[in-house]
This record gives structure tokens, C-alpha cells and sequence, in this order.
């Protein structure tokens, strides 16, 4: 018998505005148990209100959510949160802690020993290759990427099975931003966790995700691995939004071969 998905979103509906406002309609989703997702759409397509149902941040009007073959609905909301990793872009670091209070405050609320908690710091640091060094200064003495590698290693602290990214790099310059997305994906294969990430950059989803699933008015329109969409889109939009970064490939490419500059590429693009 095959092992159930470790996450699913089973005929999700949901409303704003006292039913006014459609969110989600009818969204099923699986995703097994070590995957990379990454979730891509225009504003307001829906992708982050899906992504927070899965940690209860979020609550379907109709249709069930379920984590471990579990309806999430019947797991308390903090307690759910605590075994699953959040990013957002921002980090949300508490300015008055230090990095390693900052790190080690959900095996705190866990009511880790102190000895766990100090070795999980250095642990994490570590993992997301900062010196232990900083473990006591406070966020405003880090760079932003500083900033989001504490914010990965705090989603991390309490060895959650799944992390959820809603636009963690997208504050960051361009080469922080590759750098820390190749970092990313370097841990999410070394720790075996499951990670689901919304994204509007699809550069970034297809050289990072395993699937992309792309949303539209509240719907999923396709799902699918980055080859199988950029080979095969579901529809004209989809196509669109894979073509993207082959232009940019392929733009990169001709500047190389001396075929002129970026701004003529994206007039004859």
C-alpha cells in the first residue's frame, strides 16, 4: 500500500468579506513527504492563502487540510506551528533578542533544556554557515541575508518535517538572493524536509522546486515538475509565465556571445 502524502488539501474552499470575497476554490493538493513545492501566480491568485492553510494560519470554509493523514483541524493551532518551519520575506526577527534567543525561542516554548537549546544554536549556525561568534549580538548588527539565514535557522530549531516560505528571499539583491536559494535547496536535500515555497520569482521556482503549482482566481491551473511545464503548459498563461525564464536565459546567453546589451534583448524579447 503506498505511503499516504504527508501534506493534502482536499476540495479547499475559501472566503473573505462574509463569502464576498472567493480565495480558494475547490484547491486539492498533495505533496509527499521530502518534496521541494514551489507556488507561483500573480497577486492575489491565491498561492499564500493556500500555503498558510496547511499551518492553520488559515481556516478552509469547506473542504478538509490534513498533516501525518491527519486533519490539521483537530491539532491544537500553536502546538501545529511549533513542528512546522515558517519564512517570510522580512524574517520577523525579535529586534530586543539576541541571534540565539532568537533561534532557540520555539525549543523554549517546547520546554527544551538549556543545554539542548545552547547546542541546537551552535548546531544552526553552523548549518546555515554563520559564525557561533554572532550567536550574541542582536539582528541590527547583521546584513539582510545575515537576517534571513537566522530566519531559516529559527524555522529550523525544532526539526520541523515541513517549511513553509512565503517570499523569503525576495527583499534581498539579486546575488544574496541566488546565494541563499542554492543554500536553501542544499539543506532541504541534506536534512530530507519538505518544503513548500510562494514565490513570484519563476527563475527562482523552476531552478529550485521539484514541482511548481501554479494558482489563478482561487484555482490551481497546473502542477506539474519545471520540465514537464515548460515542455507541456496547461494553458497560454502558464506558458507565459514559463517563458520567462528562458527569455532570461536566453537574453543572458546572447549578451555573452557579444550579440549586444540587456536593454536591446528586452526590446526585441
Amino acid at each position: 500500500m503506498p505511503e499516504a502524502p504527508l501534506i493534502e488539501l482536499c476540495h479547499v474552499n475559501l472566503s473573505y468579506d462574509g463569502g464576498r470575497t472567493l480565495a480558494l476554490s475547490d484547491v486539492s493538493l498533495a505533496i509527499d513527504a521530502g518534496t521541494f513545492v514551489a507556488m507561483v501566480g500573480a497577486s492575489g491568485s491565491g498561492k499564500t492563502t493556500a500555503m498558510k492553510l496547511i499551518n492553520r494560519l488559515n481556516e478552509p470554509d469547506s473542504g478538509e487540510v490534513r498533516f501525518l493523514g491527519e486533519p490539521v483541524a483537530n491539532f491544537d493551532a500553536p502546538e501545529l506551528r511549533r513542528r512546522i518551519g515558517y519564512v517570510f520575506q522580512g524574517v520577523g526577527l525579535f529586534p530586543h533578542m539576541t541571534i540565539a534567543e532568537n533561534i532557540g525561542i520555539t525549543p523554549q516554548l517546547l520546554g527544551w533544556p538549556r543545554a539542548d537549546i545552547d547546542a541546537r544554536v551552535d548546531e544552526l549556525l553552523d548549518l546555515v554557515e554563520l559564525p557561533r561568534s554572532h550567536a550574541g549580538r542582536l539582528p541590527a548588527a547583521l546584513s539582510g541575508g545575515q537576517r534571513q539565514r537566522i530566519g531559516v535557522a529559527r524555522a529550523l530549531a525544532a526539526r520541523p518535517q515541513v517549511m513553509l516560505m512565503d517570499e523569503p528571499f525576495g527583499a534581498l539583491d539579486p546575488l544574496t538572493r541566488d546565494s541563499l536559494g542554492s543554500a536553501y535547496r542544499t539543506l532541504h536535500d541534506r536534512l530530507g524536509i519538505t518544503t513548500v515555497m510562494v514565490t513570484h520569482d519563476m527563475q527562482e521556482a523552476v531552478l529550485l522546486a521539484d514541482r511548481i503549482v501554479v494558482m489563478d482566481a482561487g484555482r490551481i491551473v497546473a502542477d506539474d515538475t519545471p520540465s514537464g511545464l515548460m515542455a507541456a503548459p496547461a494553458n497560454a498563461e502558464v506558458a507565459a509565465l514559463m517563458e520567462m525564464p528562458r527569455r532570461q536565459a536566453e537574453r543572458i546567453r546572447t549578451l555573452m556571445e557579444g550579440g549586444g546589451n540587456a536593454a536591446q534583448q528586452a526590446r526585441h524579447g
